[in-house]
């Protein structure tokens, strides 16, 4: 067996290292939409929310406010409402009695991402009636600044007919 020179493995290395070093890294910035976008100066979505679990609500919550960002960042002027129904009424409320100690840090984390996004313009919620009795929620305990209206699919009618976009959250 043949020993390899001490001097080989560092003359490996100092050929390679250049290489290395100069390899570019990949872009931690995100792609642009500019075909989507061409000729957008607003983003008008409807978001309609019907969900149960508080988990994959506070996921869509930061995935509606990333997507709040992305439009400024492109230049389009976001306007976006969150209308609420079905049992995602449950999951709005002040009212946290019957709810599990792992489901209450979700619920916490819902209210605050909610108040975030709230308090950026062009932003505002719903929450149905219609779901807020079925569901034994009373509108008293509605997170604040959420409309309580009579009913989401009449909403949704009315924001369609106005140009916005709707996309279902379940």
């Amino acid at each position: 067996m043949q020993n390899t020179p001490l001097w080989l493995p560092a003359l490996l290395l100092a050929l390679l290292l250049p290489g290395l070093a100069s390899a570019e890294k990949p872009s931690t910035e995100k792609p642009s939409d500019t075909q989507s976008l061409a000729g957008v100066s607003a983003g008008k979505i409807a978001w309609d929310i019907n969900m149960a679990s508080p988990k994959k609500l506070l996921l869509y919550l930061k995935v509606m406010d990333e997507t709040y960002e992305d439009l400024k960042r492109q230049g389009v002027e976001p306007d976006m409402v969150l209308t609420f129904r079905g049992p995602s009424v449950r999951l709005i409320t002040t009212e946290h009695a019957e709810v599990s100690l792992d489901e209450e840090v979700q619920r916490e984390g819902i209210a605050a991402q909610l108040a975030a996004m709230l308090a950026k313009p062009n932003v505002r919620a719903e929450a149905c009636s219609v779901a807020t009795r079925l569901n034994n929620v009373d509108p008293e305990t509605l997170l604040p600044s959420i409309e309580h209206v009579g009913n989401t699919f009449v909403s949704q009618i009315g924001y369609q007919a106005q140009g916005y976009a709707t996309i279902p959250i379940m």
